[in-house]
Formats: C-alpha cells, structure tokens, sequence
C-alpha cells in the first residue's frame, strides 16, 4: 500500500451496549479494507459487528494486518484489500492460571490477560487456591488467607475486581475455581477445624456443617466479585484414604452406611448445590463424572484432563464439556512441541453433530508448580495460540496442508508480534519450552 494512503476508519456496532460479556456473546466481525487507487489516496476501513466484543475481535485482526514500514516509516496494511467475514469456532476459549503454586502479582495477571486478546482467548479460569496456599481475601471467613505463603503474597477483594473489570474490558471472562474437597490442605492454617485431623489435613472434612458454610461464605464472596455463568468446583484428584482413618469421619461414614466414595459424592454434590443457589454453573473436573456421573447436576460441566475420550463419554450423557486433554493442552508440559499442540482436536470421536455442540471449547494450562513471574508468559506462548488458532478457526481451515508451510509461519509472525507487544513469547521451535534460542537468528525463523 502506497505509504501516502490514508485511512478513514469505520466502526458500526449493533445492539453494543445493551449485550452482557457472557458465554455464547456474539464475537463475530465483518472487516473491510480498501484498497487506494490512482484517483484517491484516501482509503476506508470498516468494521462491522453486532457487539462490543464482536468489534473488539474485528479492531484485533485489523491490528495485525497493519505493520511498520522501515522504508517509508509509516505504517502500512497488509496485502489491502481485504474483505473478512469471521466468528469463533467455540464459544469457550480459554486459559487456566495457577495462583496457589506460585503467586502471580496483579501486573502479571494483567499481562496475561492483555496476551489472551491477541490471540481472541474469551476465558481466564483462575485456579485461585489450591492445598499449597490460599492467598484471597474472603471477607466472610477473614483468616483464610492466613494460608497466603506470606502476607504480602495475597489478592484483596478490590485486587480481584479490578483484575475482573480489566478483562471485561478485552471482552474476557473470569472463571474462578474453589477445588473441593481435595487440593484444600491450605484452608486449616486460618480454620484447623476444617481438617479432619492434624495428620489428616485433605480432602477437607466431610461430617462438618462449618465444611459447606465455609464454602458458601466463599461463594457469597466471590459472586459479588465474579459475575461470569460458571464457576469452577474442582474435584479432582481427592485421595479419601485418611476419611477412613480418621475415628470421627469413619463413624460418620458407618452411621450413614457410606463409603468413602459415597461421601466424596456427597461432598461435590452438595458443593454443586451450593454453587447453584448463588445462580452459578458448577464446573467440575472429569473425576467426578467418572465417579458418579449419573448423579451430578445435569447442569454441570465436565472439564476433561486426564482420559483422552472424556468428552465423548460426557456429551453422550448429555453434559457440556471442555476440552484440556493433558497430553498437549497442559502448558507446563515443557516437552509438547506446538505442532502437536495445533494438531490436538477437541472433537475427535464425536459424529453426532448435536453431541459436537455439547463441546462448548476447550482450554489450554498454566499450571505453576514449576512456573512463576520469572517465567509465565513465555511458557504459555506461544505454544497456547496454536491451540487458540484450532479454538477459533473453522476444522477445515486448521486441518488441511502442510502445517510446517501454513500454519508456522502464522505461529512465527504472532510470537514475534507478541515480542514487539512487550510480551516475552519463547521461540516456536524449541523442542523444550520456554527456553531461550539456541543461536542467532531471526524473530521469524525461530
């Protein structure tokens, strides 16, 4: 484009500001760039939508279609005209953060967040606390953070709200998780009478009514903060063998003919009841539809992560599920090359097009055990835009060709849009993640 071209900016949004930032909200974007002529220097670019976050999505794109030319020293658009019609994939895209391994100050959190709009990413889920420490304020139950690793290592109530409104603001949910009644070892440093016993600190204790109210001021805390459909109830990985050690548990257990797996039901079902008096979706980890499947609210979401054919076995039950198979979608897995992070289809098994529906996304995850500040950002990108291109794009259009020659060279041009973004993404071709380039060379080429 000549570098005398000039652009008139066109935005034309319906219905913007009556539309809530809710799953299913309409991301689709109609854009049109002109192209100049020899009888005008001035050209137009128009951005259609029905929504705020549609326009958001188009106003990206448009953003990477323009680029600083060195010559001229202007900026030009790429290849105009261009004409794109264009909408998500999957209404759920997301991108799990861990707070309780490592703590992420608010800044970083930010960055994150301002990294998934790049790459249109539409929900933050913030795995808050886990059994290592529990840094949030919980007005209700004030000595929770007394869980933090230390007291300047905690997120306050306004701290939350603010990360929450900030992602609005890019058109990014905020799903918050409460992993219960496993993962939940840190909740006994502020209230000892949450473990069954001192050597039996999780899951926490099932016989107790001050268990459920304690959870239930937490909810009632955190919807004020939270306003997003789902709310994450975790339930995986719960180890009952200290329930059946435990004098006071194991007499409960007798008293109502209960195993230990019939109580660890009872604990996430009444969890989920919970979470549903506050008007909250329970999202639930596969472990319980494994468990007891046919027994979970039939509202409930089921996020895969361990078994590759969760999803199918869910949606053919009639739940909703979310795709983070660990294999390739989980981050801090620093040996998942991005080619097999691209090839990863969240669909896979499932013909019938009604359960495909069921199928409302999938997630990529930044577990921390091994990340923090030092290195977050370049191990989740740029392997987690691969996944967000097969998140957003249409089966076909991910699928087909010579990934090497369609796909890695958009993976090169968007790490390195990233790094000029101020966002420290790790060379693409790495065969361990994260790590710095082996040896010169260009941005583009690594």
């Amino acid at each position: 484009m000549n570098p005398s071209f000039k652009i008139w900016f066109i935005l034309v949004c319906f219905f913007c500001f009556n539309v809530q930032l809710q799953l299913g909200v309409d991301e689709g974007y109609t854009l049109m760039v002109s192209k100049n002529n020899e009888l005008s220097i001035v050209g137009a670019a128009t951005i259609e939508a029905n929504t705020v976050y549609g326009a958001l999505r188009g106003l990206e794109t448009f953003s990477q279609l323009c680029a600083f030319d060195y010559l001229t020293k202007s900026v030009q658009i790429y290849k105009a005209p261009w004409f794109i019609q264009d909408k998500p994939r999957f209404q759920y895209r997301g991108l799990l953060i861990d707070t309780s391994r490592h703590f992420l100050p608010v800044d970083v959190i930010k960055q994150i967040i301002e990294s998934m709009s790049f790459a249109k990413l539409n929900v933050l889920h913030w795995h808050i606390v886990d059994e290592q420490s529990f840094p949030f304020e919980t007005p209700t139950y004030p000595n929770l953070w007394k869980g933090a690793y230390s007291r300047w290592e905690r997120y306050t109530v306004e701290d939350a709200s603010e990360i929450v409104r900030f992602a609005k603001m890019r058109g990014i949910n905020v799903m918050a998780e409460l992993d219960v009644p496993g993962h939940a070892e840190s909740w006994g440093t502020g209230y000892p009478d949450l473990w069954p016993s001192p050597s039996c600190r999780e899951p926490l204790d099932v016989t107790k009514n001050l268990t459920f109210d304690v959870i239930s001021g937490i909810l009632a805390d955190m919807r004020k903060i939270f306003p997003f459909e789902f709310f994450h109830l975790g339930g995986d990985e719960v180890n009952t063998d200290c329930w059946k050690n435990t004098t006071h548990v194991k007499e409960w257990l007798q008293g109502r003919n209960f195993t230990s797996k019939d109580a660890y039901k009872y604990f996430v079902l009444r969890a989920q009841q919970i979470a549903i008096s506050k008007n909250w979706t329970p999202v639930n980890w596969e472990e319980t539809f494994s468990s007891f499947g046919k027994d979970l609210d039939p509202r409930t979401v089921v996020q895969n992560w361990l078994v590759s054919d969760i999803c199918q076995k869910a949606v053919a039950k009639g739940f909703r599920c979310i795709f983070s198979n660990q294999g390739y979608w989980y981050l801090d897995h620093l040996d998942v090359p991005w080619d097999q992070v691209y090839n990863t289809e969240p669909l896979n098994g499932i013909h019938n097009p009604s359960q495909q529906k069921l199928v409302i996304g999938g997630e990529v995850c930044m577990w921390g055990e091994t990340a923090d500040t030092s290195v977050v950002l370049q191990t989740i990108w740029p392997r987690a835009a691969a996944a967000a291109e097969r998140m957003w794009s249409t089966r076909e259009a991910v699928s087909k060709g010579n990934i090497t020659l369609t796909a890695l060279p958009r993976l090169h041009y968007f790490r390195c849009l990233l790094n000029n973004r101020g966002v420290p993404a790790a060379p693409v071709d790495n065969w361990y993640a994260r790590r710095p380039p082996s040896g010169p060379g260009s941005c583009y080429a690594q």
